[in-house]
This record gives C-alpha cells, structure tokens and sequence, in this order.
C-alpha cells in the first residue's frame, strides 16, 4: 500500500494535469472572470498559486541539499500582482510544474526522512506535511478555477480522500487555523457519512471516527473538505445535509474559509 506521503504527491500532480489541461485553453475574458474564491478572478487564483509554488519550492530543496538564492516573498508577490492575467497563468504552468519535478523526484527513503523548515512554522516539518499543505491549497484553489466554468464542479474526488486522511494526522493543525469554534453555542461532535468525524469544543480537530456523534453530515468527502474551507456555500452544496445538534449554517460559521 502507498504511503501517504507517496498518495499526496501523486494527487498533487493528477491536480496538475487536470488544472493545467484547463488553464491552457482559457481566453483572456475567461481569466478575468470571477472564481470561486471571493474576491479573486481566476488569474489571481492561479497567480496565489504560482507564487506559492515558487515561494514553497525553495525550503524543500534546500531541505534536500540544494543551494536556493531565492527572492523574498514580499518581492515575489508584487512581481506576480503587477504581472498580465496571461503571464499569471502562464507562471502558474510553470513554476506549479517545477515544485511537482523536486518532490517527484526524491527517493522512498528521502521522502520518508526529510524534514522542512517553511519558515513559519515553531519547527521543521516532514515532508509529508509540507506536501500535505500544498495539496490543501491546491485542491481548493482549482475548484475555484474549475467552478467558475462548470456549477457542478467538486473537489478532485481523489483529493478528497487523501486530504481526509492528512487532516486526521499530519495537516491537523491547518483545522485549528480556519475554525472559529466560538461561533458554537456549545461543543458538537458531527460523524461524516461513511468517513471521518468532526469534534467542535475550544479547539477543532478531525477524527478518523466517532462513537456517539450529536450531528451526521451526510455528503461526499469532497463536500466536507469544501466545509473546512468555507466552499461549501449555496449553490454548490446540493445534496448535502446536517442532522442533530448543530446544522449546516452552523457548520458554515465555524469555517468561514479563506
């Protein structure tokens, strides 16, 4: 069986190919038009994207032995933010394809042994994290590109199951930044049909099972981690329900998403 450092960056790269098919065959009018992130046309999704491939390529290679003489990132921005919706997709294509070639290519033993400094974080991570976050990022983000160009888009169904399990482990913390648990009245545990579980109390944390939950989202494991980042919003939340303690809006409060 594939280890989950193995099942994430094979998702990353079917995001790549599916991402990239598309994004070549976009008109300038299309690059302009609104995603599914508020706020952002798909250009500057794919621009939020390329930038953090090219930003999120330097520590990894370092951590593997590489000499990295990059920019820093405030500078890195404004070149992408001042850069043509074409260019910014274009820069998408190619530095996403370059952060894909590094991780591609480490060996078994190197994927299970390095440890990352993103510099952000209290301490260096392990791969699995570092990739674990790109994959999070990058699921959500091409269901904005792909949303604004078919209503019935999801996230990649692929994505979904290995995201569910990194955030049972390794990405757990990433719940813990989107969640606003206070929006609660009281704590909530939500079993998810056929899947993980949801504990809301102080802090936020997903589970791979729950014994006496007092809610059941019922839905696929695309919809749920469209949930934690606040996609999961009407149209786009067909056939979803939330039975017991706590209901969708509820749910929605607490991940108002980024």
């Amino acid at each position: 069986m594939s280890s989950l450092v193995d099942r994430t960056i094979t998702a990353l790269r079917a995001e790549h190919d599916v991402l990239g098919a598309l994004v070549r065959t976009l008109t300038d009018e299309q690059l302009a038009a609104p995603s599914g992130a508020s706020e952002w046309t798909v250009a500057q999704v794919l621009s939020h994207l390329g930038s953090g491939a090219e930003i999120g390529r330097a520590p990894i290679a370092r951590a593997a032995g590489e000499t990295v003489e990059a920019e820093d990132n405030q500078t890195i921005w404004a070149r992408w933010d001042s850069s043509t919706p074409r260019a910014q997709a274009e820069g998408f294509l190619e530095h996403n394809a370059r952060w894909l070639d590094l991780v591609e290519a480490f060996t078994p033993e190197q994927r299970t042994s390095l440890t990352v400094d993103l510099g952000f974080l209290p301490e260096p991570v392990p791969l699995v994290t570092a990739v674990g976050m790109r994959l999070s990022e990058v699921a959500n983000h091409s269901w904005d590109v792909r949303v604004a160009f078919d209503s019935e888009a999801g996230v990649a169904a692929g994505s979904a199951e290995v995201l569910v399990d990194l955030l049972t482990g390794p990405v757990g913390f990433l719940v813990g930044w989107l969640a606003k648990p206070a929006e609660l009245a009281q704590p909530a545990s939500v079993a998810v049909h056929d899947g993980p579980g949801l504990v809301i109390d102080e802090a936020v944390t997903v589970v791979d099972h729950l014994e006496s939950p007092s809610a059941t989202f019922t839905g696929p494991a695309e919809a749920f981690v469209r949930l934690l980042t606040g996609r999961l919003k009407a149209p786009y939340d067909q056939g979803v329900t939330v039975e017991g303690s706590v209901t969708l809006d509820d749910l929605r409060r607490v991940f108002p998403g980024f």
